[in-house]
């Protein structure tokens, strides 16, 4: 990989998609190839997949070496680079982006399919989450030996993974609920009155082998505790996902939920930095799904910056800011930052949020007086941050 080599020393980037990119150019076979003879799980959805694969490799390395794209590339490219990196590794675990499961899983032939959630993201790039589900779905059925580990909370996948051969339910807890409204399958209202949600024409939530619940994994009579460090009931949701796909692959769950415990923070994510006057806490949300997640994490004491893009790997259309509940913003301080401050602003007024919009974040942030401050960032705005504040953060 001497492209990702070179493009590490001029400061390019990690090199992780131009290294893969140029091995496809020259052998389009090389995804194929450097996953043959391995065990391999693949871990998509559309919020979750850096975190879940995060936890996910560190359990499995409690076994041995695991390739692991931990820097978030989770396109084929990406796949390619992370297997060619550790080409001794016997466990690879790849986050892939939903909308190239199909191909991945085609070319490295799965042992396991993570399936976490499917909801809006990038409008101007994805297709409607129900397409997307029904080209997963026909993905699963082409691998009978594989198995899915399956959120069965969330009806879409649910119609997604239902008909693969072999799937593995877990409960994680339910959440964002908006692009399930109506039954995937057939349209009609879902039923939510009951414990769990059904529909009249005989999709319903599966029983799940696998639940999150007070702090800990429960599974045919075991409870397995989980002391994570990352915050939100959320990321224990990603944990027994995680604990769940390790034990398909033999790894037991207090193994595995030991190891989960060590990580404090996933590629910079809620890790805790000193800059200047402000301690400051970086966040990730890149559309409604995980802002419903992420309101609930923010300190009311403190000042809030929220810094919005629109470049290519965001999704030009910034009209899923106007699905966030914003309403619900309680902070010290509001600040609107980003290239698309202005949008953000606009959706912020009609909130009644009052803030500051000023476009760029550390402008902004030495606008406000010394303290804590969380920082809330989508996909591009996240990664410049994180250059931009210092490269101590993961």
């Amino acid at each position: 990989m001497a492209t990702a080599r070179l493009s590490q020393r001029v400061g390019a980037g990690g090199g992780s998609i131009i290294g893969g990119r140029v091995t496809l150019a020259l052998d389009p076979g090389a995804l194929r190839r450097l996953a043959s003879g391995r065990e391999i799980v693949l871990v998509s959805g559309t919020n979750g997949k850096t975190t879940t694969s995060h936890l996910l490799a560190a359990a499995m390395r409690s076994t041995g070496s695991v390739a692991h794209n931990a820097s978030g590339s989770n396109m084929p490219d990406g796949a390619v680079a992370a297997l060619a990196q550790d080409r001794d590794a016997r466990f690879a675990v790849i986050e892939v982006d939903e909308l190239y499961l199909a191909v991945v899983a085609d070319a490295v032939d799965p042992a396991v399919i993570v399936l976490l959630n499917l909801s809006r993201d990038q409008l101007d790039r994805g297709a409607e989450v129900r397409s997307v589900a029904a080209a997963l779905s026909a993905a699963l059925i082409r691998r009978p030996r594989m198995t899915v580990v399956a959120n069965a909370d969330d009806p879409m996948v649910v119609w997604a993974a239902a008909p693969a051969h072999r799937v593995t339910w877990v409960s994680v807890g339910s959440g964002w609920s908006s692009d399930t409204m109506t039954c995937p399958r057939c349209g009609r209202s879902l039923d939510t009155t009951v414990k769990r949600w059904q529909c009249g024409c005989g999709l319903a939530r599966p029983t799940a082998s696998w639940t999150a619940r007070d702090g800990a994994v429960h599974t045919t009579g075991r409870r397995v505790a989980v002391r994570l460090r990352l915050p939100g009931a959320f990321n224990l949701g990603n944990a027994v996902m995680a604990i769940a796909a390790a034990a398909e692959l033999g790894v037991d769950p207090h193994q595995a939920a030991a190891a989960l415990a060590e990580i404090e923070q996933i590629a910079g994510r809620y890790k805790i930095i000193r800059h200047g006057r402000h301690e400051v806490r970086l966040l990730l949300a890149k559309n409604p799904a995980g802002w419903a997640e992420t309101i609930g994490l923010l300190d009311e004491a403190k000042a809030l910056l929220v810094v919005v893009n629109a470049r290519d790997a965001d999704g030009r259309d910034t009209s899923w800011l106007w699905d966030v509940g914003f309403e619900d913003l309680r902070s010290a301080a509001v600040m609107a930052c980003g290239e698309r401050a202005a949008d953000l602003g606009l959706r912020l007024s009609y909130a009644d949020i009052p803030h500051t919009t000023v476009e760029d974040p550390l402008a902004a942030l030495d606008l406000l007086p010394p303290g804590k401050v969380d920082i809330v960032a989508n996909y591009t705005a996240f990664h410049q941050l994180r250059r931009r504040i210092g490269r101590g953060i993961g």
